[in-house]
């Protein structure tokens, strides 16, 4: 009966414990990462320019400087207000310790960056969202980075592209949030209204509030393969409508499908893609 009363557990010698708890602090956090659609593991150095998956050209996650550098002509991107920085206007609990968390692991000082640039020799405004940083939900400083690049824009007489992510409101800014929808929106009229043309590609995933306003703005809506593109989400409209829906319904070729999209770019066409059109409305109003 003594090989019941035996222990289950497993004692760890101390020492190489510890010795394996040094080594394991050592490794980079992102050393790898998992591929979400044919689940292979993929070594950061391995990373295709375009953050395409090298097993089955998934649309990996691609942050915001990283595509203006692969997307801009070399040395072109000027980048503006770089200086704003969010506040806790609602003193929503945690919120400014996420920040800085946030901008420590990103590099970013908010969800967006912009500026101007050239793409294949085209003068454009520019503004990318990044949904490492706080899955790129729009809160103050967010929409008031969009306003101040469309205005400039209108000023000098430049085309926008926006390439857009974003999971919607900021609900630790609570309204002032949602008042970035009505503020962005009257920006890209502003331009609209100069006869300057407007560029969206909307990348993985385009939700909420921001499909609700400048997402679906644009002149021309470009999308990317697999993207989920949408207001509310799967589970809220079934519950609201008290139907079951396609796991794929919100996604970009769905969506292509029902015309809230032009066309679905892979990213290795996209600077030819996006070139062809800027050149192509160039002085169409003049």
């Amino acid at each position: 009966m003594a090989l019941f009363r035996k222990s289950k557990s497993i004692r760890l010698n101390p020492v190489r414990h510890s010795e394996y708890s040094r080594r394991l602090k050592d490794v980079p956090d992102d050393l790898m990462e998992r591929c979400p659609q044919c689940g292979d593991y993929i070594y950061s150095k391995n990373l295709p320019e375009d953050y395409t998956c090298p097993h089955c050209k998934y649309h990996l996650q691609f942050p915001a400087y990283d595509r203006i550098n692969w997307l801009t002509d070399e040395n072109s991107f000027q980048e503006m207000d770089q200086e704003l920085l969010t506040d806790n206007p609602l003193d929503f609990p945690n919120y400014s310790k996420r920040l800085e968390q946030l901008k420590e692991s990103t590099g970013l000082n908010e969800a967006i960056v912009t500026g101007t640039a050239t793409i294949m020799g085209e003068k454009v405004a520019i503004g990318v969202m990044d949904s490492r940083f706080i899955m790129a939900s729009m809160g103050t400083v967010v929409g008031e980075k969009l306003v101040r690049l469309f205005d400039h824009a209108t000023r000098e007489g430049l085309p926008v592209f926006l390439s857009i992510a974003s999971g919607g409101a900021r609900m630790q800014e609570g309204i002032l949030s949602l008042m970035q929808m009505a503020k962005v929106s009257l920006a890209v009229s502003r331009h609209d209204q100069a006869g300057l043309y407007y560029l969206a590609l909307l990348t993985h995933p385009t939700t909420g509030g921001v499909t609700a306003s400048f997402a679906m703005q644009a002149d021309t809506i470009l999308a990317e393969p697999g993207s989920v593109i949408g207001f509310a989400g799967k589970r809220v409209i079934e519950q609201t409508v008290r139907v079951e829906l396609p796991e794929d319904f919100q996604a970009s070729e769905q969506v292509l499908e029902y015309g809230f999209v032009e066309s679905i770019v892979p990213r290795e066409d996209q600077a030819k893609t996006i070139r062809l059109l800027l050149h192509a409305h160039q002085g169409v109003n003049d």
